[in-house]
């Protein structure tokens, strides 16, 4: 199994240009953010009957989602698992609060949309073609990624 460390030294080889990093700084987070308020906009009415919680915050497909997700960073870093706990946190947050005003399932596309299309911008400045293509685990090495470099001391 590979570290932390291994998978952002692989990541960083097709993430050198400022231009595309900048973008993936914006981007990669609208990413998660999105999918987070895809994943909360399906009903979760099989949810509930199944697992029988009473909490709306916890009956929610983007919450079960994100237990496997962070249980991917765990394997890696627990320090990194715990921030992107606590971006997933705000992540939720939002998006229910963000669901009260307008439809979420198509404010979070809008974004997922924009999103991608600043991803293969940002990688066609690059010259590079994006890292999941490679391997599907650099969709979750990204927000890592960008954690990472957001606040380093580097």
């Amino acid at each position: 199994m590979r570290t932390l460390d291994q998978w952002f030294e692989e990541y960083a080889v097709s993430h050198q240009n400022p231009k595309n990093k900048a973008i993936h700084y914006i981007c990669v987070p609208a990413i998660f953010f999105s999918i987070v308020g895809l994943l909360m906009s399906i009903p979760s009415t099989f949810l509930s009957n199944t697992i029988h919680l009473n909490q709306p915050i916890i009956e929610n497909w983007a919450v079960v989602a994100l237990l496997f997700v962070l249980f991917f960073y765990v394997r890696l870093s627990v320090s990194m698992a715990f921030k992107i706990a606590i971006f997933s946190f705000l992540c939720v947050l939002l998006n229910f609060y963000i669901g009260k005003m307008v439809p979420l399932w198509a404010f979070s596309l809008i974004v997922f949309a924009i999103a991608w299309i600043g991803q293969f911008y940002g990688h066609n400045i690059e010259g590079k073609k994006p890292s999941f293509l490679k391997d599907l685990q650099f969709l979750l090495i990204g927000p890592a990624w960008v954690v990472q470099h957001l606040f380093s001391k580097k």
